[in-house]
């Protein structure tokens, strides 16, 4: 396994990854016509790919399998979305992995990469305990702000 960069050339993949690892980890958490939304707009979810990976600010991680073309992961860090004051500066946009490697360390692999032990931010979907409980393992503390969309309800984790 080889954690890089994401390049433009991984988003068909990266978008096969997003789509699967979305179902993995949210089912039962969210309706499935949410999902078979997402995979009816593939195609522009790769565009989105390619434009993100080119432009930022958002840096793009990948875990590539040992199969040619298969990815295993995908973590994403950047620049705070939220204006908050006293909210550290970097958020962790997404940190997943495939479920046939839940437990193996490779998301502690995947966050020492993209955030090391810096203070930082992140959001997690309301019942998401299985992530709840990893995050929390990072230094990750709920601070009691939340917000609505689509998905669901998502609930702001800090580490200072």
């Amino acid at each position: 396994m080889l954690i890089r960069a994401a390049v433009v050339d991984d988003a068909e993949a990266l978008t096969d990854l997003h789509l699967d690892v979305w179902e993995e980890a949210y089912a039962g958490l969210m309706p499935d016509s949410i999902f078979v939304e997402r995979r009816a707009q593939r195609a522009a979810r790769i565009d989105r790919w390619r434009t993100n990976i080119e432009t930022g600010p958002i840096s793009s991680l990948v875990v590539e399998d040992d199969e040619p073309g298969r990815l295993l992961g995908f973590a994403g860090a950047g620049p705070a979305r939220d204006d908050v004051p006293d909210l550290p500066r970097l958020e962790l946009t997404a940190l997943y992995v495939r479920a046939e490697r839940y437990g193996t360390g490779l998301g502690h692999a995947m966050l020492q990469q993209a955030i090391g032990s810096a203070a930082a931010y992140l959001w997690v979907l309301d019942g998401n305990e299985r992530a709840t409980a990893f995050y929390e393992r990072q230094g990750f503390r709920f601070d009691g702000e939340t917000k609505t969309d689509p998905v669901g309800v998502e609930l702001r984790m800090v580490r200072g």
